[in-house]
């Protein structure tokens, strides 16, 4: 089992047609106090019921006391009952929220869904150093990519991962945030496990190939919530 301090949060929007959707890629039902959450081994998501719920990210921490002071100076913060709430450079809410007592998140070893191998959360940002800045205040820290290239990925002492990309960079429907599973070669046996399981498909990609294949596909839940099934 690993722990975890990121859930992603997706609303609610009926609850059988998201039960359907996350039984068909294999995700299953963790019990817990927030309420319906579901995994595949790599990510926690939450399905919030409540009607002023949009696609977040929560983050979990003993004490936020230090970053908010720093947050404060830099974007609108706001105080919920049982969490902080602001608003990421990308335009995403991030929930500051912290461990109660019985905070006991964690994922087993084993994946179990379909999708593939899961390597983080997408955004786009139209001010990527701001964004950088944001999630480094927050304990992330750069794994990969740079400013020049246009995009960068930061990831948590947890190994939870954030991929920012420039805009203009991404052909192709952009959900934010949105799970992203890089399955290399594999990924065209994902897309058929995915067709075959009669899960509707946002988006067929032929961008990043000159034979006009479908080598690469997104999926909204629901709720809004975007998943990238691509090869690299």
């Amino acid at each position: 089992m690993s722990k975890i301090n990121t859930i992603v949060c997706s609303p609610l929007n009926t609850l059988p047609d998201s039960l359907s959707f996350y039984k068909k890629l294999g995700f299953t039902f963790k019990e817990s106090s927030l309420g319906n959450l579901y995994s595949d081994g790599s990510v926690l998501i939450e399905l919030n019921d409540s009607p002023f719920a949009r696609p977040s990210v929560k983050l979990f921490k003993d004490n936020w006391e230090q970053e908010i002071s720093l947050l404060k100076l830099k974007t609108k913060v706001i105080s919920l009952d049982n969490s902080i709430l602001l608003s990421a450079p990308s335009g995403i809410w991030v929930y500051l929220c912290q461990k109660s007592d019985d905070y006991n998140f964690e994922l087993p070893k084993d994946n179990n869904s379909i999708l593939g191998n899961f390597a983080g959360l997408s955004l786009e940002s139209i001010d990527i150093e701001a964004s950088i800045n944001f999630w480094k205040l927050l304990g992330f820290s750069k794994t990969s990519g740079s400013v020049a290239q246009g995009w960068i990925s930061l990831s948590d002492s947890e190994g939870m991962t954030i991929s920012i990309m420039k805009p203009n960079s991404c052909p192709h429907l952009f959900f934010k945030p949105s799970l992203t599973f890089f399955n290399g070669k594999q990924n065209m046996e994902v897309i058929a496990k995915i067709r075959s399981s009669q899960i509707p498909i946002a988006q067929e990609i032929t961008a990043f190939n000159d034979k006009g294949i479908v080598d690469n596909i997104i999926l909204v839940d629901p709720g809004g919530l975007g998943f990238f099934i691509f090869n690299d």
